[in-house]
C-alpha cells in the first residue's frame, strides 16, 4: 500500500479534487465530487492488495442530497432497560441465521430490525440462487464461505422445511475456440474446491436445456448450483430462532450508542435503551452507519441496485436450471444483466443488473433496468419475452469497495462484531458465516461469563403445510380435519384460508398483507393479488379482531384505503 501512488492516480484523474490519507489502518478519501460514479471510481482506484486495509469514503457528494435512514413511526419503551447477552442489529439472512446459531447456547439473544418484517432488504430482494462459487477468486472470504455454505444448504433447508432445488448452473458460450481455455478454467476451479465444475458439449447442453440459444457450442456447468426462496429461508431462520428462545423486535431502529473506553455501554432505539454485553452489526447497507456510531468505522459501503423480473408460471418450462451467456470480447463492454433462473416456486426469474447508487433505500424499478436485462438474456434464451412478466422488484446490495465480506471483531470497540459487506453470494454463505460469527460471540462472552450449550435446542422448524403440493388423499384428509383448508382464497397459487391462518399463528407473526404474502404466497400469482387481497385483509382483520381499516399492507404507514374509485376498484 502506497499512499503517494494512490494520490498520484487520484490527482491525474480528478485534478486534486480528491485525496487519500492513511488513518487507523484504513485508506480514507476526502474531497468534493458532484458525480456519484466519480465517487465510486475514486474509491475503487484506492483499493490496495492488503485484505486488512479497507477504503473509507469521506468524499463529500455534492450532486444530490443523500437521504437519511427511514425510521419507524412507532415510539415506545418496550425495550427500555433490557440487557441481552447479544444484541443483533439487522433482520436479513445474516442477522437471523446468526440468531438461530447462537440459540444453540443458553444466551439472552435480542435481534432488532427497523422494518415491519424480516427480509425486507436485500435478503428478500435477490434471485435466490444457491451459488457454487465458480466465479470467485481463491483467497477471498466470499470464496471461503460459499464453498462451506453450499455444502450446508441441503441440511439447513431440510431442518427448516424450506424448498430447495439443486437445478444446476449453465454458462453458455457461442465461441467454440474458447472450449480449450474453459477446460483449463474448469480444471483450475476444481483444484480450488469447486469440484463439480465440468464442460458440457453442445449436444449434452441441448439435451438438458433445449430452449437455450441454439448457437451455444458448449457450457460451463455446476451441478451444485440451486435455487431457494430467499425471503422464505430468512423467515424460516427467524422462526426457528424464536422457537429456541431468541427474541425479535421489529419496527426497531438503532439511533445511537453510548461508547466509552472502547466498549458499547448502551444502544439507543426508538423503543428504548438497551444495554447489551456484545453487539453484532448485521445491518446491511447501514452496517457502515452502525460502525460509525460504535466508533469502529474502518470500511465503507457503496449501495448497488439490482432489478429482477418474475415471469408467469406458464413460462416456467423455458429453462429448468440457472443459465446465462458469456462472451469474451476484445473490447471491454457493458455486460451486466444477471441470468435466467428457474425458481423454487416454478417461476422464471430474469436478472439482476447492477447499478451504483447513493440511495440506500430506493427500491423503485426503472424501465431501463428491465430493458437492459432482457436485451442481454434474450441471447441466453431467445424465446424469453417481457410479455410474461407478472411482477418485478429491485434490491439494494451492500458491497465494500474491496468487494469482499467484513467478518471480524471490532478493531477499536471490543464488544462488537461486524458481519458487513454482505452481497452476492451472501444468501449461500449465510449458514457458514453464522457458525463463525456465533463462535466469535461465544468466545467474547466466555471471557466474562460461563456460556453453556442449550440442551433443548431444536433445529427443526415445521413450515405451513402446502396443500397444492400434497397428494389428493392427504389433502382431503387435512380438509376433513380442518375445513378452512378447503376454502381457496388465492386461485392463482391455490392458497387456502387454513394456510393463511397457519401463517398468522407462526412463531413470528406479521399480520399484514405482505407478511402473509411472503409466508404462504397469496398474491404471488398472475393477478398479483387482484382477486385475493381483499379476502386476505378480511382474514387478518378477523384474526386480530379489528376493523378492516386497521389492517396494513406492510408497515404502519402503508394504510389501505377503501371505497369506490371511478373504476370501482379498491385503492391503496
Amino acid at each position: 500500500m502506497n499512499i503517494k501512488k494512490i494520490n498520484k492516480r487520484l490527482k491525474k484523474e480528478f485534478g486534486g479534487r480528491v485525496s487519500a490519507g492513511f488513518k487507523n489502518n484504513s485508506i480514507v478519501l476526502t474531497g468534493r465530487l458532484d458525480d456519484w460514479q466519480d465517487v465510486i471510481e475514486a474509491c475503487r482506484m484506492s483499493v490496495c492488495k492488503d485484505k486488512n486495509i479497507h477504503v473509507v469514503n469521506d468524499i463529500e457528494f455534492t450532486g444530490a442530497k443523500i437521504p437519511p435512514m427511514r425510521l419507524p413511526k412507532i415510539s415506545d419503551n418496550s425495550l427500555e432497560g433490557q440487557s441481552p447477552d447479544v444484541l443483533i442489529i439487522g433482520g436479513g439472512i445474516s442477522g437471523v441465521s446468526i440468531a438461530r446459531e447462537l440459540a444453540r447456547w443458553k444466551l439472552d439473544i435480542l435481534l432488532v430490525e427497523k422494518e415491519a418484517d424480516v427480509a425486507l432488504g436485500a435478503s428478500g430482494r435477490n434471485d435466490g440462487e444457491v451459488h457454487p462459487g465458480v466465479d470467485l477468486g481463491k483467497g477471498s472470504l466470499k470464496q471461503h464461505y460459499v464453498l462451506l455454505g453450499n455444502r450446508m444448504y441441503a441440511d439447513v433447508c431440510r431442518e427448516l422445511d424450506v424448498p430447495l432445488n439443486f437445478c444446476g448452473q449453465y454458462v453458455g458460450f457461442t465461441q467454440a475456440w474458447l472450449k480449450p481455455l474453459m477446460r483449463l478454467f474448469a480444471w483450475q476451479r476444481r483444484r480450488i474446491g469447486v469440484k463439480d465444475t465440468t464442460i458440457l458439449s453442445e449436444a449434452e447442453l441441448k439435451k438438458r436445456e433445449p430452449n437455450l440459444n441454439p448457437d451455444f457450442k458448449f457450457a460451463l456447468y455446476n451441478a451444485s448450483a440451486g435455487s431457494v426462496c430467499p425471503y422464505g429461508l430468512t423467515i424460516a431462520y427467524a422462526e426457528n430462532a424464536v422457537q429456541n428462545g431468541a427474541k425479535i423486535s421489529l419496527n426497531t431502529a438503532v439511533t445511537g450508542m453510548e461508547v466509552s473506553k472502547g466498549k458499547i455501554l448502551s444502544v439507543y432505539t426508538n423503543r428504548g435503551t438497551i444495554k447489551p454485553k456484545i453487539v453484532i452489526n448485521a445491518a446491511g447497507v447501514f452496517a457502515e452507519d452502525i460502525a460509525k456510531i460504535a466508533n469502529d468505522r474502518f470500511y465503507s459501503i457503496h449501495p448497488r441496485r439490482g432489478t429482477n423480473s418474475i415471469l408467469d408460471k406458464k413460462a416456467g418450462s423455458l429453462i429448468m436450471g440457472i443459465s446465462s451467456i458469456k462472451k469474451i470480447e476484445l473490447k471491454k463492454t457493458h455486460t451486466k444483466g444477471g441470468g435466467i433462473l428457474h425458481t423454487a416456486h416454478g417461476n422464471i426469474l430474469v436478472g439482476p443488473d447492477a447499478v451504483e447508487t447513493y440511495e440506500k433505500e430506493n427500491t423503485a424499478t426503472n424501465a431501463e433496468s428491465i430493458e437492459r436485462v432482457f436485451a442481454k438474456q434474450k441471447h441466453t434464451a431467445r424465446d424469453l419475452s417481457e410479455r410474461d412478466i407478472i411482477t418485478y422488484f429491485t434490491g439494494v446490495r451492500a458491497p465494500t469497495f474491496e468487494e469482499d465480506f467484513v467478518i471480524e471483531r471490532g478493531r477499536s470497540t471490543r464488544n462488537l462484531i461486524h458481519c458487513a459487506g454482505i452481497q452476492s453470494p451472501g444468501l449461500t454463505t449465510a449458514p457458514a458465516v453464522a457458525v463463525d460469527i456465533s463462535k466469535m460471540a461465544v468466545s467474547m462472552l466466555s471471557e466474562k461469563m460461563k456460556v453453556e450449550e442449550n440442551g433443548s435446542f431444536n433445529p427443526i422448524r415445521k413450515g405451513v403445510p402446502v396443500l397444492r403440493d400434497m397428494p389428493l388423499q392427504e389433502r382431503e384428509k387435512m380438509i376433513k380435519e380442518n375445513p378452512d383448508y378447503g376454502i381457496i382464497v388465492c386461485r392463482c397459487e391455490e392458497i387456502s384460508k387454513g394456510e393463511i391462518l397457519d401463517a398468522l399463528r407462526s412463531p413470528l407473526c406479521v399480520p399484514t398483507v405482505d407478511g402473509v404474502k411472503k409466508r404462504v404466497r397469496p398474491g404471488m400469482g398472475r393477478c398479483q393479488g387482484g382477486f385475493c387481497s381483499p379476502l386476505v385483509v378480511q382474514i387478518i382483520a378477523e384474526f386480530l379482531g379489528v376493523p378492516l381499516s386497521e389492517v396494513r399492507k406492510s408497515s404502519a404507514e402503508s394504510v389501505i384505503l377503501y371505497g369506490e374509485t371511478k373504476g370501482g376498484a379498491v385503492g391503496e
